[in-house]
């Protein structure tokens, strides 16, 4: 899964105090084997690693986490992965969560998405269903996912969703090996199928450290030109720059590392029973098998909530927060340090408000605001983009040879990273 998929789900929200903590939403990953072998995803394993599959919760313990959810006043879910449809036990896992009442929302590759399951999925139908197209291509999809026939089985998946009327969203991860066809993707799902589309080019390393996902992540001029060129792009990113130079400085007034919902109102629990602030943080994660959830959110996940920050970064006084996509998270993954600015984040946000006509008031030592070592770089950059010397519909696929993949790599059916 990536973190798209997570950012849409897990809505921002307004930080709590600390007597109105209540987990109204709780991301639930239930596996992180996948068949796909995406060049960008930050969590997949393979479908064969049994000791990953050993690791998984149980049926049963999923059952106890759910009867514990509801008494502590959950009512939203996200089931995500890897892929959820390569549980074999994922349908009763989620038909018991849909008796308890919760809201649901599914995060799938759909290409596990058969007959059986979308009837199913129509008599117990979710809140949403989100499905990540890769490209818009079979040579491009199958590039990024280096799986061969995944193509064909997700647009089958999406066709079966499709045609029972059930609430479908399609969404992208914008990369160097699909970024060519994010319009043509964009037109599919809204003109075509008439389902809401949604991009992201922000590509996370994998959490177990490795950079590899990077490799296929775009410039930041490459992702500001992208969104730039979207339907109401420009509008929406000055709709959020307004916002945030109209008020003080949202961090200004936190002296925590954390300043999301994380921990106050949602919180993620990782295929092996650990919960955290989130699905992309897993630095530091707390045993609910056996301490139960309550004692592990009321306790644990709260005292690392309410951990204070060591030191002041630029991020502290920036005003064009809502135009950045950096978290505690993120600087984790990245650097290796909760409180350590992400240079690709900033690159992209101070480059988002210079191609929207914003200056950026001054926060620190920022190599990207004005008398910054990249300021001029980050401006012709802004330049160039405002005035479409950047067209986006003319970009081609990159320039390789696709590998066609032996059938026997796709024993078992094909997944998703969830994104």
């Amino acid at each position: 899964m990536d973190q798209l998929s997570y950012g849409a789900f897990s809505a921002d929200l307004h930080q709590r105090q600390a007597g109105e903590r209540m987990p109204l939403q709780v991301s639930i990953e239930v596996t992180r084997r996948c068949p796909l072998e995406c060049q960008h995803c930050y969590n997949n394993l393979p479908m064969g690693d049994q000791d990953a599959r050993n690791r998984e919760m149980t049926t049963e313990e999923h059952f106890r986490m759910l009867d514990e959810l509801v008494e502590m006043g959950c009512f939203w879910l996200l089931y995500t992965g890897g892929e959820i449809f390569a549980r074999k036990d994922f349908l009763e896992i989620y038909t018991y969560a849909k008796k308890k009442g919760f809201l649901i929302t599914l995060f799938t590759n759909g290409t596990l998405i058969t007959e059986k399951i979308a009837d199913y999925l129509v008599e117990w139908p979710p809140f949403a269903i989100e499905i990540t197209l890769y490209g818009r291509t079979k040579e491009t999809y199958e590039e990024l996912t280096q799986i061969s026939g995944s193509y064909e089985r997700c647009l089958r998946g999406i066709k079966l969703l499709r045609e029972r009327g059930l609430p479908l969203k399609l969404k992208t991860v914008a990369t160097s090996i699909n970024k060519h066809e994010i319009s043509a993707m964009r037109r599919f799902a809204e003109d075509e199928l008439g389902v809401e589309f949604k991009m992201d080019g922000l590509i996370n390393p994998r959490i177990d450290c490795s950079q590899s996902p990077l490799a296929v992540r775009l410039t930041p001029e490459e992702v500001v030109a992208l969104d730039m060129n979207a339907p109401k792009g420009v509008s929406e990113y000055r709709r959020l720059a307004k916002h945030d130079l109209e008020n003080p400085p949202n961090l200004s007034h936190n002296d925590t590392v954390y300043f999301c919902g994380g921990g106050m109102s949602t919180f993620a629990i990782n295929a092996y029973g650990e919960m955290g602030i989130c699905v992309i943080s897993q630095q530091e994660t707390f045993d609910i098998r056996h301490s139960g959830l309550k004692p592990a959110w009321e306790h644990s996940l709260y005292d690392l909530r309410k951990r204070k920050r060591t030191r002041v970064t630029k991020c502290i006084e920036c005003r064009i927060q809502s135009l950045c996509g950096m978290c505690p998270a993120n600087g984790e993954m990245e650097n290796g340090d909760r409180e350590s600015p992400v240079a690709f984040l900033c690159h992209v946000a101070h480059l988002r408000a210079a191609a929207i006509g914003v200056e950026v008031p001054a926060h620190g030592e920022c190599e990207f605001c004005a008398g910054g070592s990249e300021h001029d770089a980050l401006m012709e950059s802004a330049r160039r983009i405002a005035n479409k010397e950047i067209d986006v519909e003319s970009w081609t696929g990159p320039q390789q040879v696709f590998q066609i993949l032996n059938n026997a790599s796709v024993s078992g059916g094909c997944g998703s990273c969830g994104h």
